[in-house]
């Protein structure tokens, strides 16, 4: 099942996607290009991986990571399909990071890898938007590169786990203005989703509609305001963003995750 939530006649909407349609309840149907998308659920919290493709770690010049590097993004950052992303005032290089995104479905503490796709409600499309000014020894994990408001698109769906099967088999491309920019496949994890579940919840319990962003393989290039961002992850979804200056965006452009 493909699920979004969407506001439509002056309401927030929780649909499934049926062919070129989205359907509610009661079989009402929209036009996707008709309505404005948001976060398709409600994530708990969200949690993302550094350098978890040994790729991208290459291309920015540092090891592979001996563990898996956490981080915390906000929930504040979360946007869904075709918000703006908003380019920040004092930052001068800023990039996609187009990823498969893992929604857990049950509590899970202390699960081990041979269980622990059981726990996985399904699947979403991220943008782990990132600006590289600030990513420095001094702003380790890269919080504040990562976590101002806008800086986390999700969606356009939640996909249940029971249409994707193997999440490590997954082909991951993103372009900018139309133009392939980004190509890789979640075989080149460093760490698999099965793995980051179990590193995870040996030191805490992982909720329901909690999400954990699984990185990004190499490809990342810098985005100015006026680009839109297009990121895929085969069977999953197409996720597309503009890019927008910090003076031209509206004072109440933030995350909608509710």
């Amino acid at each position: 099942m493909r699920m979004a939530r969407i506001v439509a006649d002056g309401r927030i909407r929780t649909v499934t996607a049926q062919g070129d349609e989205l359907v509610g309840p009661g079989g009402r149907r929209y036009d996707p290009e008709s309505v404005a998308w948001l976060v398709p659920f409600e994530a708990h919290s969200v949690i993302g991986l550094a350098l978890n493709y040994a790729d991208h770690a290459d291309e920015l010049g540092m090891s592979r990571p001996e563990a898996p590097a956490l981080f915390f993004k906000p929930l504040s950052a979360l946007v869904g399909h075709r918000a703006p992303v908003v380019y920040p005032r004092e930052a001068t290089h800023c990039h996609y990071e187009t990823e498969l995104a893992v929604v857990i479905g049950r509590p899970a503490r202390r699960v081990k890898v041979r269980d622990a796709l059981q726990y996985v409600l399904g699947y979403t499309v991220a943008n782990d938007f990132t600006c590289r000014d600030f990513v420095t020894n001094t702003f380790r994990p890269p919080v504040k590169a990562k976590g101002f408001d806008t800086f986390g698109p999700l969606g356009p769906y939640l996909v249940t786990a029971d249409e994707i099967g193997d999440p490590g088999q997954l082909r991951i491309r993103t372009w900018v203005n139309g133009v392939l920019r980004q190509e890789g496949t979640t075989a080149h994890l460093v760490y698999s989703v099965a793995e980051i579940i179990e590193y995870v919840s040996a030191f805490m319990t992982l909720e329901p509609y909690d999400v954990i962003l699984t990185g990004t393989p190499k490809g990342i290039a810098p985005v100015k305001p006026g680009d839109v961002m297009a990121c895929e992850v085969e069977g999953v979804g197409r996720l597309e963003n503009p890019v927008v200056a910090e003076s031209e965006a509206a004072p109440t452009a933030k995350a909608d995750g509710a």
